[in-house]
């Protein structure tokens, strides 16, 4: 298990006080720390969502950045820095614990911690959740644009399964514009009729000349109504009869593990679509939904200031 940033705190300093008052390079103390806690391969690859850092860099910079606000590290040059004189009073004591609640004693850690909570400088202002919390400012960020994701993709599919059904497949051919697909011209993609035709609910081109195309099968199903593996070879079959070598079938439910498989052994590509991958398409590609507000989470170009 990866250590929190606040965990990483006091061998941060430890591992500085170690230079003797030479700089320390931030890279090689990630190197230092992942092999302290015995990091494995796995954890010292895994990377935050962005897939541009790992985590355990990301939470030893946001050790080290915490530290050098409380004025017990300074930083020289970009990605150095060196223990001060208030670092090495704080390791005097082997048992005294480094986190954001020791960093409270510290003025200049207030004025950060409360300047970032947008709060008054006191040592009251200081709030509980940022002393206490165990994860780094841009995991926070990221956990709260999960959270309301997760809740918001839920909505939606309860809101698509009470569409009616000619609704719900326009919606789904209406996505699937939306995701590249259907080539060109106003009959690209259609939905076949409300009650499908022969086992398909509609066909999408899959390029803009409409040589090769895609069916699709549509089931508006309640949760727990999950599609089986009858349902897929009926779709199966219904694609053999048009002569196609794809198709896509969605649910607003789910697949039992039977269908699946069923959709795995055919020779014909299947491609399935459960309601969860459904919402989060639809989220994605803002069907029946909108950009509310658009936050840009920004990082420093160190190479600007280097030239």
């Amino acid at each position: 298990m990866i250590p929190s940033y606040q965990d990483f705190m006091r061998p941060l300093l430890e591992f500085a006080e170690q230079a003797n008052g030479e700089e320390v390079k931030l890279s090689d103390a990630v190197n230092q720390l992942a092999d302290r806690f015995n990091l494995t391969d796995a954890e010292r690859e895994e990377t935050l969502p962005s897939g541009r850092q790992s985590i355990v860099a990301n939470r030893v910079g946001w050790a080290k950045t915490y530290l050098a606000k409380a004025e017990l590290l300074e930083s020289i040059r970009r990605g150095h820095f060196v223990i001060t004189e208030r670092g090495k009073h704080a390791l005097a004591n082997p048992n005294t614990k480094i986190d954001n609640d020791y960093l409270k004693q510290f003025d200049e850690f207030v004025a950060f911690a409360n300047k970032s909570n947008g709060s008054e400088p006191s040592n009251d202002a200081l709030t509980t959740e940022f002393a206490e919390s165990q994860i780094t400012p841009d995991e926070a960020l990221r956990k709260a644009y999960k959270t309301i994701n997760e809740a918001l993709a839920a909505e939606i599919l309860d809101k698509t399964r009470e569409v009616p059904p000619d609704f719900f497949e326009n919606l789904l051919i209406e996505l699937l514009v939306a995701m590249g697909y259907g080539g060109a011209g106003d009959s690209a993609a259609h939905a076949l009729g409300k009650t499908g035709d022969n086992g398909v609910d509609g066909v999408i081109d899959q390029d803009p000349l409409g040589v090769d195309q895609i069916y699709i099968q549509a089931k508006r199903y309640a949760e727990g109504n999950n599609v089986s593996a009858g349902d897929i070879r009926d779709f199966f079959g219904a694609l053999n009869l048009k002569k196609a070598h794809k198709g896509i079938f969605i649910t607003t439910s789910n697949f039992t593990a039977s269908a699946i498989q069923t959709a795995k052994d055919l020779g014909t590509r299947i491609v399935l679509i459960d309601g969860k991958e459904l919402a989060r398409l639809m989220l994605r590609y803002n069907i029946g939904a909108r950009d509310e507000q658009v936050l840009h989470l920004k990082r420093i170009d160190e190479e600007f200031f280097e030239n």
